[in-house]
């Protein structure tokens, strides 16, 4: 069983995944923001941080394209516009 197919099954969508990689950019930005604020590591250690949350984002941007495209009805079953 595909790991697609089984989120699929779960109740998983694309639009959940986009969302989740929409939420992870600004995840990361309030991530380096408030590591900057309340550590004194200083930049370094806020960029790392950043860094780690923001590369989630083409991960679930990633599963957002595989769900779709798991989503869409098979070629012979799409209809012409207009029909």
């Amino acid at each position: 069983m595909s790991v697609v197919r089984k989120l699929h099954e779960i109740g998983l969508t694309s639009e959940h995944a986009y969302t989740a990689a929409l939420g992870s950019v600004g995840l990361s930005l309030l991530s380096w923001v408030v590591s900057m604020k309340a550590e004194n590591a200083g930049v370094e250690r806020a960029d790392r941080w950043g860094i780690f949350v923001g590369e989630w984002a083409p991960t679930f941007f990633g599963l957002g394209l595989a769900l779709a495209t798991y989503e869409e009805p098979p070629a012979a079953a799409k209809t012409p516009l207009g029909s």
